[in-house]
């Protein structure tokens, strides 16, 4: 569980430091979005790694790895929302949102601690293209359950789900960027 949790250190820093860069640019404008918003950019993200992934072909030069790293970032930003509310402009400073960012960060890392502690390192055997798919299910979820005004009668709810998308996005980087693995 160590290497894992170094490996997922190693990721979340290259995560971070895209979310810093992005922030510096643009500032934290994802402030005003929704989670609709952001569970729909998830969602074209995902689509996207799936349709690679069974085609093998890709017409955009994005690198699959960003768009696992873009799911990381925005899995973030949806619990940063769904903990403090949307804003109707940006309401905070860059530092703040790093702060954020980082708290909602190390709750997930705290998760897939406590889910590796129990269910082991079953990722490790799991195709990238899996991953994909379970993040894709989670999002449809998501999807489901705010249509349903945020409701559910047995599940976890809207930030158990963000909070998985978050970790099997890092498992996929791990495999890919740290073991060498194809899509």
């Amino acid at each position: 569980m160590n290497k894992t949790s170094q490996q997922y250190d190693q990721i979340i820093d290259k995560a971070e430091e895209i979310f810093r860069h992005k922030t510096a640019d643009y500032g934290p404008v994802w402030r005003i979005l929704r989670l609709p918003s952001i569970t729909d950019q998830m969602y074209i993200k995902a689509k996207r790694l799936r349709q690679i992934q069974e085609t093998g072909k890709m017409l955009v030069n994005e690198n699959p790895a960003d768009a696992f790293y873009a799911l990381v970032n925005y899995a973030a930003m949806a619990l940063v929302q769904a903990e403090k509310g949307v804003a109707d402009e940006p309401d905070i400073d860059n530092d703040t949102a790093l702060e954020w960012y980082r708290e909602q960060i190390r709750k997930s890392k705290e998760l897939m601690l406590r889910k590796t502690h129990d269910y082991g390192e079953a990722w490790r055997d799991m195709l990238i293209s899996s991953m994909t798919d379970i993040i894709l299910q989670k999002l449809l979820r998501i999807k489901q359950i705010e249509q349903n005004k945020g409701k559910t009668l047995i599940s976890e709810g809207v930030e158990g789900n963000f909070r998985d998308i978050l970790n099997y996005a890092v498992f996929s980087l791990i495999k890919m960027e740290l073991e060498g693995e194809k899509m």
